[in-house]
């Protein structure tokens, strides 16, 4: 009897999936299976699965009776996009000021349009006007100074973001409100001040930039934390992200992020990447902290791994590199840049990750960077005899060389590039760097040369949201000046979308979950207006995502 029970509940629930089926079809339907473009016909999903990948035929039978039917019209699908560096919680910290980004909606293009935009949409907090993604080089009238700011706002105190997410400029009523004057001591950055005035430039780069930033927001209920998290995930959807990564978090970030997922506030899967002293905290807590575990079985929230870094952005001479700057202004003689921390942290925590089975993150932009980063690896596979896969990652990876690249190789490291940087700085880094350096910036070619695995990242807010732009950036390879820098380095739109989609889940060990359209993977997907693979090279960053879908449940749908 009981199991007559169990056969009736059993075909009665298959029914109702069937009942409950989708199938898609008519379109570009492209798989990401394999190393070379692969299209199917039609794809079938049930509750939050693919249950179905082939031809329109068989997948109407799969689907059962009465399935929803979604005809493409020709525009075509992919897996979801993967975020596999970004800021999540800085992404939603930003919609509190206002986006004076190249990807906002009415970027500007002088600082007339930057400070009038300021001016209508900025709303005081915490007595504050605060502008985000500011990018010097697409003003064509030059950087903001501090006479601009002030002349515009004489009293209200401004502090202006920099898209690299490190730097900023305030006014002269910003400064006073910080209590930053001419004798301020800067700790682990940099107060600029003019050679020619000796006055303050009112930039702010480093710590100085972060104390500030982190001062002008201050701390906000949890509610308001809830509310621009959600706008956050509103920005992920609208560019087909299903998964979002939000790296150095802090405790009180993982909590929220955790709390958010919980509660149904967000309904993509978070993760977070903390450093590595929050590490430690989360170990001494817990010493079986489930590191690259969701809270939901295979989906929800996850602490990733651990992050550490070794120097910093190269666009401000802040990365280490082998051979000096070729422009040292305000720097020393011979200026390399220099380690964020000493070899001997970069060591312990590379062996603390190995000996613990935490994935290990690493944050390295300039050669030198990663030169440290490759000894404590060699060191803690050496020490611990541990030479099986860990996913081990080395972030920006900007200035690989070759010889690196070959060791990324041996020691089965993953590079994920933020190739946007090309565009947005590569006019800078034919100056600072030199020509040679600069045209083997972001190397995504010697790295497909090498046998490894292409990673892209936005590294958002610090570059746009946008696949598609980062996809177009990589295999065009031109800067915001149009100049072509490093076309031996370009790769193809299609190795490009494995950097958002198959390499990117890889990178996480979910890909038996994301990264493809095959039966048994989860209902992450996204329709575009074009397929990528078959557009003028130069007409991917224009490419629309129509709709985001999220386990089978559509998220975003963009008006037609």
């Amino acid at each position: 009897m009981k199991k007559i029970i169990y056969l009736a509940i059993t075909f009665f629930s298959t029914i109702a999936m069937a009942q409950n089926s989708t199938v898609y079809f008519n379109g570009d339907i492209l798989t990401m299976k394999g190393d070379a473009p692969q299209y199917v016909e039609a794809v079938v999903v049930q509750g939050n699965e693919i249950t179905y990948v082939g031809n329109k035929a068989k997948a109407m039978t799969v689907a059962g009776k009465g399935p929803k039917l979604v005809d493409l019209n020709g525009r075509t699908m992919l897996p979801a996009f993967i975020d596999s560096w970004g800021h999540f919680t800085l992404i939603a910290q930003n919609t509190l000021g206002v986006n004076l980004a190249y990807f906002s909606d009415k970027p500007p293009k002088t600082k007339a349009q930057l400070i009038e935009r300021l001016k209508n949409e900025g709303k005081p907090l915490n007595g504050w006007l605060i502008g985000t993604g500011y990018a010097d080089p697409l003003l064509s009238d030059g950087p903001l100074t501090l006479a601009d700011l002030d002349r515009a706002f004489p009293s209200q105190p401004v502090l202006i973001a920099n898209i690299s997410t490190l730097t900023g400029i305030a006014n002269s009523a910003g400064l006073k409100k910080l209590g930053i004057t001419k004798a301020t001591k800067a700790v682990s950055g940099f107060i600029p001040i003019n050679p020619k005035t000796g006055e303050l430039t009112g930039e702010l780069i480093g710590m100085p930039y972060l104390s500030a930033i982190a001062q002008a927001v201050g701390k906000y209920s949890q509610d308001l934390t809830f509310q621009t998290y959600q706008k956050a995930e509103k920005i992920y959807l609208e560019n087909g992200f299903t998964t979002a990564q939000s790296y150095q978090a802090e405790v009180s970030d993982i909590q929220s992020m955790q709390t958010a997922i919980e509660k149904g506030v967000v309904s993509i899967d978070l993760i977070a990447l903390p450093t590595y002293d929050v590490v430690d905290q989360l170990l001494k807590a817990n010493p079986q902290y489930p590191f690259g575990r969701y809270n939901k079985g295979k989906q929800g929230f996850k602490v990733a791994g651990m992050m550490v870094p070794t120097d910093g952005a190269p666009q401000l001479r802040l990365a280490y590199m082998t051979k000096p700057y070729l422009v040292t202004t305000g720097f020393d003689k011979d200026w390399r840049g220099f380690p964020y921390n000493p070899q001997s942290l970069i060591d312990h925590y590379a062996k603390l990750a190995y000996e613990k089975n935490i994935q290990y993150f690493a944050y390295s932009n300039g050669d030198a960077g990663i030169d440290m980063t490759l000894a404590a690896l060699d060191k803690a596979i050496k020490e611990t005899g541990i030479t099986e896969n860990r996913r081990t990652v080395v972030s920006h990876a900007m200035f690989a060389r070759q010889d690196q690249l070959k060791q990324f190789k041996e020691k089965q490291i993953l590079p994920i590039m933020l190739i946007n940087h090309l565009w947005l700085y590569g006019d800078v880094y034919q100056q600072i760097v030199g020509p040679e350096r600069a045209a083997n910036h972001n190397p995504l070619k010697w790295v497909q040369n090498a046998g490894l695995r292409i990673g892209i990242h936005n590294d958002t807010p610090s570059s746009g949201p946008s696949a598609l732009f980062s996809m177009w950036t990589a295999v065009n390879r031109k800067t915001v000046k149009g100049t072509l820098l490093g076309p031996d380095q370009r790769i193809t739109p299609y190795q490009a979308l494995q950097g958002f989609t198959t390499n990117a889940a890889y990178q996480y060990k979910e890909e038996g979950t994301k990264g493809m359209i095959a039966q048994g993977m989860f209902a992450d997907l996204v329709i575009l207006n074009k397929n990528p693979l078959k557009v003028n090279p130069d007409e991917i960053k224009d490419i629309q995502v129509l709709e985001t879908i999220k386990q089978g449940k559509s998220l975003f749908k963009r008006p037609i």
